[in-house]
């Protein structure tokens, strides 16, 4: 409890090794609240100072969290491709409006192996011709992997773009078989 008698929250952290290279995860007492491509380093201090800001208290690292080490059980399980899909509490904070609602849909309504066009996710959201605002709330997921945006493509075959960048994206499509696996 602070001087006010209102509970703070604490935020917790590690940085986990995938196939797609070193993953941050935080978590709230609500759920995992953030997931971070390219973690090491100066990224990892960002999205650290980022949270911070945002939820107005530090993150602490603490891998032995359960949270955590649940959410590093079934990332490695769906990256080993024994798990399709993530059984994790999510804590929304970081997202509101309209992307909201947007990667709520995602979440629930584009299963492991599928794909859906931005155009047909805005529509699913009640907001036909508002791909482009789609792409912005792919763009803003604070919980990629977990909140499939890789799943989320071009109306015309296209991939589209990916904040973990397009290789990938291209990883995450082909492990769930939407892809042939790149060579190299």
């Amino acid at each position: 409890m602070d001087s006010l008698g209102q509970s703070e929250q604490r935020v917790v952290w590690t940085v986990v090794g995938s196939d797609i290279g070193p993953l941050l995860l935080a978590a709230t007492g609500d759920g995992l609240v953030n997931v971070v491509f390219h973690a090491t380093g100066a990224v990892r201090d960002r999205a650290l100072d980022g949270l911070a800001a945002r939820l107005g208290t530090r993150p602490v690292e603490a891998p032995g969290s359960p949270l955590l080490r649940e959410a590093v059980r079934q990332l490695e399980a769906y990256f080993a491709g024994l798990a399709r899909d993530f059984d994790l509490p999510l804590d929304w904070s970081l997202v509101t409006g309209f992307n909201r609602r947007v990667l709520r849909e995602l979440a629930s309504g584009v299963p492991y192996g599928s794909v859906v066009g931005y155009g047909e996710l805005a529509r699913r959201v009640d907001r036909p011709g508002a791909a482009q605002a789609v792409g912005m709330a792919m763009g803003a997921n604070p919980l990629p992997v977990v909140v499939p945006c890789h799943r989320v493509v071009e109306s015309d075959g296209g991939i589209g773009g990916f904040g973990g960048g397009v290789a990938t994206k291209r990883r995450l499509l082909a492990l769930e078989g939407v892809l042939p696996e790149p060579l190299f």
